[in-house]
């Protein structure tokens, strides 16, 4: 198959990328795309990557990254095949995530000589489950983000929190202040943990993304107060902020290789289901 004759640019390929999604989510029951690619995506377009898109699929390439989606109507056909010939003509490793760990994302991996580097797990709990009694540790204060004072806090701890985690740990100010200005952002709902001397220990920045969803976002708890339960303490105080909200079910993401953040969510009711997983791979 060949694509040049095909291949879409400037709004055209935007409003096919945004089209080629919205079939994706019907069908597949999630966003081909991140959170990341989707914000970048709508502040600045296609500039700074390297595109083909078609009506029926589309590769976006930028530095290692890649993203690679067929619309489910037009699988099957050889599209996704070319579009990563187009796509990896260069050598150098590349990332790719499938967002559901589909077969047919193993199978063109397979051909492409890549390999599953990680897993991401999504772990549910409705809201019915009774929650345990919230009791934070003695000194501890939780409370709402208030504005443009705690942004700094907030930045150095996530930096540490997250500091060999290669998306959340690259959180700056601008990423930061994208994700305030979207629609579901809630102040009250990033809920901030502070020592009596008003030291931020830790955040939880919950997410709603309809009336019957959310989602504990990001959990970060500083290295310098990890081992007095903040994490745990932090995760439920979240729960709570959206189980007050009238959310029936709240999600989070979890790499499957954390046994001690899985434990703390297992205990608080969440659990996982096998298709519940999304596999990144990585080509040498």
């Amino acid at each position: 198959m060949f694509l040049t004759a095909d291949l879409l640019t400037g709004d055209a390929a935007l409003a096919a990328i945004d089209s080629v999604r919205r079939s994706c989510r019907r069908t597949d029951g999630s966003d081909p795309l991140d959170e990341a690619a989707t914000l970048r995506l709508k502040h600045r377009g296609l500039d700074g990557i390297q595109a083909w898109v078609t009506a029926n699929g589309f590769a976006l390439r930028y530095d290692a990254g890649l993203d690679l989606v067929v619309a489910p109507e037009a699988r099957g056909a050889g599209l996704g095949q070319a579009l990563a010939a187009a796509a990896l003509t260069a050598d150098g490793p590349v990332t790719a995530w499938s967002h559901g760990d589909h077969p047919a994302a193993r199978t063109l991996a397979g051909r492409l000589g890549a390999s599953a580097v990680r897993e991401l797990w999504v772990m549910r709990r409705p809201t019915a489950v009774p929650l345990p009694p919230l009791e934070a540790p003695d000194g501890v204060t939780i409370g709402g983000f208030t504005g443009d004072g705690d942004v700094e806090d907030l930045l150095a701890v996530n930096a540490a929190a997250f500091a060999s985690h290669p998306e959340q740990g690259a959180l700056d100010r601008n990423g930061l202040e994208e994700r305030m200005a979207e629609e579901w952002f809630d102040p009250a709902g990033l809920l901030l943990a502070r020592d009596r001397d008003g030291t931020l220990l830790g955040f939880h920045w919950t997410k709603r993304h309809d009336r019957l969803n959310g989602e504990v976002y990001v959990v970060g708890v500083s290295p310098d107060a990890q081992g007095r339960g903040l994490g745990r303490v932090l995760t439920l105080a979240g729960l709570r902020h959206l189980t007050d909200a009238g959310v029936a079910e709240i999600h989070l993401y979890v790499e499957a290789d954390n046994a001690p953040a899985r434990a703390v969510y297992e205990g608080l009711g969440f659990t996982h289901a096998a298709g519940d997983t999304h596999v990144q791979y990585v080509r040498p």
